[in-house]
């Protein structure tokens, strides 16, 4: 009993070892590589270029004072439709201290020369009478009285400029704004009691008001110096306007800069685009928006995903599957790309699976 014991206990550990020595083997053993496989589709390709920009009037005006002073009223408010010719505002002067000394100090002397000339006048003209002076020298101080006189009517209007911003006989108001075109009040960037500053050709002056035609929107963006190559004044641009989701817009390209601009580190060309508005859609002033600008495009035609392409010594692959995970490679022909999917030309045909990598 005690060999049979024996001999079991022997082949018994034996097993155990083949058993574990087998176990340790399959699991060192790497599992067969399964490659996946796509096919071909059919599908539209487009090749595009994004530009990013906003929206804003083809004209917005701002509507500045003839005079510096005070904002004394304000008629209109953000969002009101104005009229031509409409009044905005009036300006409360405030008179230059040197300027209105000059002024008044001008029509003293001017009032002075021209009492003096009427003096003169009254005595000549005695002696014109008494036909003891000629018509000519009469004549003489006849027009240095009037000369005086006119003198003192312009330092007169000088001085009612100067205090009120009109003068009588000009009969118009240089401390009224007035608006210059037909539009939507965009902005009152001033309230009453702000201090204005006139325009002039030393400064711009200070803006009362902002007026644009919002029935003539833009899109104002800028494209990369790698793609204004390949885009022309004419071209279809497709807005996406960040607050209006749902709503689609398209523009046409009508301007292009000659000029770029560095902007970190990249070139930047302006681009704008006139919006088709459709009837009764408002867009306001400022909206953020991408647009794409359709570069060339491709309908239902033969592609596969372009991550799935090879590329060596200047030619383009791809592992087509012969049979159950067996590939060749096969130089094939691209056509139009845009960026995801790829047009197939020449090399493939809709029955070819191919590696996916």
């Amino acid at each position: 009993m005690k060999i049979v014991f024996r001999i079991l206990l022997v082949l018994i550990l034996i097993v155990s070892f083949i058993g574990t020595g087998y176990f340790l083997y399959q699991k060192s053993q790497k599992p067969p590589v399964v490659y996946e496989t796509d096919s071909l589709f059919y599908t539209d390709i487009i090749n595009k270029t994004v530009a990013t920009g906003s929206i804003v009037p083809r004209k917005e005006i701002d509507l500045k004072s003839q005079v510096s002073g005070v904002v004394e009223k304000i008629y209109v408010e953000p969002g009101e439709i104005l009229k031509e010719g409409q009044l905005v505002a009036k300006i409360k002067i405030i008179p230059d201290v040197v300027a209105l000394n000059n002024a008044e100090a001008n029509l003293k002397a001017a009032l002075i020369n021209y009492k003096n000339a009427e003096k003169e006048l009254n005595r000549q003209k005695k002696l014109f009478e008494d036909k003891i002076i000629s018509d000519f020298d009469y004549n003489q101080f006849l027009l240095t009285y009037n000369l005086r006189k006119q003198e003192v009517e312009s330092a007169e209007s000088n001085l009612e400029l100067i205090k009120e911003g009109a003068s009588k006989k000009s009969g118009s108001a240089s401390n009224l704004v007035y608006s210059t075109a037909e539009g939507m009040v965009l902005d009152v960037p001033v309230k009453q009691g702000t201090f204005v500053i006139e325009t002039n050709t030393f400064n711009e002056g200070t803006t009362i008001a902002s007026v644009a035609n919002m029935n003539e929107m833009i899109f104002e963006g800028k494209v990369d110096e790698s793609e204004v190559g390949k885009i022309s004044e004419g071209m279809q641009l497709n807005l996406k306007i960040g607050a209006l989701e749902k709503e689609s817009f398209t523009a046409d390209l009508e301007y292009i800069s000659p000029k770029g601009i560095e902007e970190e580190g990249a070139i930047q060309f302006e681009i704008k685009a006139a919006i088709k508005l459709m009837e009764g859609t408002f867009l306001r002033a400022g909206y953020s928006a991408n647009a794409d600008i359709v570069l060339d495009k491709r309908d239902s035609v033969l592609a596969i995903k372009e991550s799935n392409i090879l590329f060596e010594d200047e030619k383009t692959y791809v592992e087509v599957e012969k049979s159950d995970q067996v590939f060749e490679k096969r130089e094939i022909e691209t056509g139009l790309s845009d960026g995801i999917n790829i047009e197939i030309v020449a090399g493939l045909s809709p029955e070819d699976r191919i590696k996916r990598l």
